[in-house]
């Protein structure tokens, strides 16, 4: 017979498991990371136009840790906008986290309150959907997924900064830097697009967004295009459902 395996041996073995996990985290997020880089310079050189220094822009990666928002925030800034407005319209905007905080929820049932704090402090829009993905097909170690989560969060505060420092010596508009946020949420919109289901969705939440976009002043209509196209999505898929007779 074998020797037993000691205590200090399994707690050795369940420490690779997790450094293994870590690893697979990593390699799943890098094409987020590769993203983040020239979205976070971007984001750093127009933080850096609008008046913010380095430790102002490292703050609010810091703090906000969200990329629309942040955007939206020094675009606001450069406006003049008052305190008040700026706070509430980032609010609003990172709403959208509370859904899908609600839906990776159902992957971490019955995890401690600390490991949720910081799991649920580095979902993004792109961790979400990779993460999502990566829970649906199997698999999927909670480990894994805050890897993600936390190099991407690494990755964009870096940029960010690097960004910022890089501004002082980059002219205002140049290179398109501006366009960098809708280029990444048009990327992201085109992975998503996987069947009929998703297109009408696509559309219909473009649609909304322009119609309240008319209608709502300031920037309200963001979540109100969001909810509208959730919706819709939802009514989408429940009709699929019981037209293929699935649904009970």
């Amino acid at each position: 017979m074998g020797k037993p395996i000691s205590i200090d041996s399994r707690q050795g073995l369940k420490g690779l498991h997790h450094v293994g996990f870590v690893l697979d985290g990593i390699k799943a997020a890098w094409p987020i990371c590769l993203g983040y880089l020239p979205l976070g310079f971007a984001f750093g050189v127009l933080a850096q136009k609008a008046g913010l220094d380095l430790l102002d822009i490292a703050l609010m990666s810091i703090l906000v840790y969200a990329g629309s928002s942040q955007f939206i925030a020094v675009a606001m800034i450069s406006g003049a906008a008052a305190p008040a407005s700026i706070i509430l319209t980032t609010f609003v905007v990172n709403l959208r986290h509370l859904l899908m905080s609600s839906s990776l929820a159902v992957h971490l049932h019955g995890e401690g309150r600390g490991f949720l704090s910081v799991f649920a402090y580095g979902v993004t829009d792109e961790s979400f959907a990779v993460n999502m993905a990566k829970f649906r097909d199997g698999g999927w170690h909670r480990y894994q997924a805050l890897a993600v989560n936390q190099m991407s969060n690494f990755t964009w505060i870096g940029s960010t900064i690097l960004g910022g420092y890089a501004g002082q010596s980059i002219p205002a508009g140049c290179y398109g830097i501006d366009y960098a946020l809708s280029a990444m949420f048009l990327c992201l919109l085109t992975f998503q697009l996987k069947g009929r289901q998703y297109f009408l969705t696509a559309i219909i939440s473009g649609a909304a967004t322009i119609g309240f976009a008319l209608v709502v002043p300031g920037n309200g209509f963001v979540i109100m295009a969001s909810l509208f196209g959730a919706t819709a999505g939802f009514a989408l898929k429940r009709y699929a459902q019981r037209k293929r007779g699935s649904y009970a």
